[in-house]
């Protein structure tokens, strides 16, 4: 009964047809969940009872950052805020209408003086008129000397540039530095200059021993007439005149100055002190200070208001992990489509890590320098996938769940760094293990690696001496126990899983076997030929690339449905054919049916999927032509349905190789000459028969790779069917040697 709401019916049809295996999906959803409440409950158990610890008492137990901590040192704020304000110059400010003023009364003199000088007035009637205009500004030794001088009016103009000089540099009215005027709490080096443009304002940094004072001035303006070589005549008479008009004109500003300390602390940031995750609060036995007490205060404080912005993204970093998991498990990474039981295998691995990571984060207490991860068996947890379903999905595993326990705030970035390096270290070793006691090397190396890694953790963290050696063991005994764990755990995995490993593969091609020494018994042609097709696959599959051990272990067992009736196989029969008894369509549900008493028996004898594979694909949903061709001469008109096999066409590389090696072993028998120009013409005709009817289309294989096993088909077979010298009979009677 469908349900009555619209949107209901609608959630489930695109449930029903989006490809998502909803088993795994389920479960990878429930998993997160789980997850994350196990994240927020470890995360709420990290508040510290104050109460207990007080300054100036003797701590009772250890307290040990569960996370890095940030906090504001205030006493650390204040002395740096006091600190940069007294670095704040003093502002100086020039008054412009000063400036005005003498530039107005210097051009005044001058246009009174050059008139009078135009005139040839008497030096009496100069200065007279010139004092009078002036009142107390000139001296008359001043006027007398100017009135005299040869270059009187070429002494004007350098006496105006000079005006302009000391104008511009400023004759700074500098107060009494005292608590009062407020000056001493300001640089005591430096004081800041502002100068007006008419659209910006520029600030300048002087010395204080740079700056021109009325009492500076006199020297100020000796040094300039030496630097601009100027005339004695100059000095007394134009120099002079200068001297007597010039005056303060720059004068401090408090309001600029506050304004400029108000900019200063604006811009000044706060001193934090960092805890760092394991760093030890307070030592038992210890006296407790204040600044650890501080400590500890901004600890409880951040533990127990974790921001909940934070802990929101810590659970959408989780969804993220799992969406990324469950998105890329399949063919994205392992090359195939997982099974359900693998994908759950994932998903309770991914889950028991980070579970994992934040229990050990939150209930053991290790010191500063001890990573939590080196009590996590990364390498175990990155192992059994890398074994089971292949190096690629082992890689993604290593990167990603040390990236989620990093995350859900379980492991610091030490721990996150030693978990990644094991990790990437179990994917390494895996390579070319072939042998369970190669797993036991695999540990050896992954505890030599785990050694290196957190060697240099310690020496980045600059840990004591006194600590490297008790960590580099853990972190050794790490990966040991890691890789005797898989080898214990392993078999139990891949009966549960009825998993296909290196391991097992090897096992099952011992030819001594239960299955294939019965196989050999009740078979011997079935058998001798699964051998040649075993030694024709394995060698093309490692030409192109492909599992040459899953093709070879394949070929053993892809004809044991025939060992209930295996006279009715040609390999099997000798001098008669019981096919001449019995009718076509009989023979033809005869031969197809060892496809399923195959694989009945494979499942029975609890032989992994991917075996069974080979099985049910070996002759894909092709037709037993020869048996329809017999039939449509009988009978006239044939379903072909009733004389095709039952299964399926290959879904791998190394399922349809084996398909090509049984077929071109088998046609290969009838030929009488085995010569390479002869087998490549008829190979190349057996794989286009395959591929025009549609039985490669789902392999994956290539041209180029079809065009590579024709020719390893074709090299083993020419050594096989090699010609032979005949060899000459013994002598009899003991006339051995005599010539004839």
């Amino acid at each position: 009964m469908m349900p009555k709401n619209n949107k209901l019916r609608d959630l489930l049809e695109f449930l029903d047809l989006y490809p998502v295996n909803k088993g795994p999906a389920i479960a990878s959803l429930a998993a997160f969940i789980v997850t994350a409440a196990i994240v927020l409950f470890t995360n709420s158990m990290t508040s510290i009872i104050i109460g207990e610890f007080e300054t100036g008492k003797v701590a009772e137990r250890d307290v040990i950052a569960p996370e890095q901590v940030a906090y504001i040192d205030r006493e650390a704020t204040r002395i740096r805020t006091e600190a940069r304000i007294n670095l704040v110059p003093a502002v100086f400010k020039f008054d412009i209408s000063i400036n005005d003023e003498i530039r107005r009364n210097y051009e005044r003199f001058v246009y009174l003086s050059r008139n009078l000088f135009n005139e040839n007035s008497s030096p009496e009637h100069y200065i007279l008129s010139v004092i009078a205009e002036f009142p107390g500004y000139y001296t008359t030794e001043a006027l007398t000397a100017l009135y005299h001088d040869p270059d009187r009016n070429e002494s004007i103009e350098k006496g105006r540039k000079e005006l302009e000089f000391f104008i511009e540099s400023g004759i700074f009215a500098l107060p009494v530095i005292t608590e009062e005027n407020g000056l001493a709490a300001y640089n005591p080096d430096n004081i800041e200059l502002l100068h007006n443009y008419k659209e910006r304002i520029e600030r300048e940094q002087i010395a204080y021993d740079k700056i021109i004072t009325p009492e500076r001035l006199n020297a100020s303006i000796r040094r300039y007439i030496e630097n601009e070589r100027l005339s004695g005549d100059f000095s007394l008479g134009a120099g002079s005149i200068v001297r007597s008009l010039l005056k303060e004109n720059v004068f401090f500003s408090s309001s600029d100055t506050e304004q400029r300390k108000e900019e200063i602390l604006s811009q000044l940031e706060p001193v934090y002190r960092f805890i760092d995750r394991g760093d030890r609060i307070i030592r038992k036995g210890f006296i407790i200070t204040e600044r650890e007490m501080e400590d500890l205060l901004a600890l409880n404080h951040s533990l127990s208001k974790r921001d909940p912005r934070l802990v929101t993204g810590q659970i959408f970093l989780l969804l993220v992990i799992y969406l990324f998991l469950v998105s890329h498990m399949g063919k994205r990474t392992a090359g195939r489509s997982l099974r359900t039981a693998e994908c759950y295998l994932m998903i309770v691995l991914t889950a028991a890590y980070i579970i994992g990571a934040n229990l050990a984060g939150s209930f053991v207490q290790s010191d500063g320098y001890f990573p939590v991860s080196v009590l996590i068996p990364t390498a175990l947890v990155v192992m059994l996938p890398g074994i089971l379903l292949g190096i690629p999905m082992a890689l993604v595993t290593a990167m990603l769940l040390p990236l989620g326990a990093f995350l859900s705030d379980a492991f610091d970035i030490p721990a996150y760094i030693f978990a990644l390096c094991s990790g990437i270290a179990a994917t390494h070793v895996l390579k070319g293990a072939k042998k369970r006691m190669d797993l036991v090397k695999a540990g050896i190396l992954i505890a030599a690696a785990n050694a290196v890694s957190i060697l240099i953790v310690l020496l980045i963290r600059q840990a004591p001496a006194a600590e490297y050696g008790k960590i580099i063991f853990w972190a050794a005994f790490n990966g040991l126990v890691s890789g005797l764990l898989v080898i214990g755990i392993l078999p139990i995995t891949e009966q549960v899983l009825n998993a296909i490993t290196p391991f097992r593969l090897i096992e099952l091609s011992d030819l001594n076997s239960p299955i294939l020494k019965r196989l050999f018994n009740t078979a011997p042609g079935t058998y001798s030929h699964s051998i040649m097709v075993a030694n024709m696959a394995e060698t093309a599959c490692e030409e192109i690339g492909a599992n040459a051990l899953l093709a070879r272990v394949g070929a053993y067992y892809h004809d044991i449905g025939k060992m209930d009736q295996p006279a009715y196989f040609v390999e099997n029969q000798t001098f008669y054919n019981k096919h001449k008894d019995i009718s076509p369509r009989l023979s033809a549900t005869i031969i197809k049916s060892h496809v399923k008493l195959g694989i009945e028996k494979a499942r029975s004898f609890g032989l992994p999927e991917a075996i069974v594979d080979f099985i049910s694909e070996h002759h894909g949903h092709s037709v037993i032509t020869w048996f329809y061709n017999e039939a449509l001469k009988q009978e006239g008109a044939v379903d072909p349905e009733d004389f095709t096999y039952p299964g399926n066409p290959p879904q791998s590389k190394e399922s349809a190789v084996v398909m090509l090696a049984d077929i071109t072993e088998a046609a290969s028998r009838v030929l009488k000459k085995h010569n390479a120009v002869r087998l490549e013409k008829y190979i190349q005709e057996l794989f286009d028969n395959k591929l025009d009817h549609g039985q490669l289309s789902q392999s994956d294989l290539t041209f180029r790779e079809l065009e590579t096993i024709k020719q390893t088909f074709v090299k083993v077979l020419v050594g096989y069917y090699h010609s032979r010298i005949e060899y000459p009979k013994l002598p009899v009677n003991g006339d051995h040697g005599k010539e004839r």
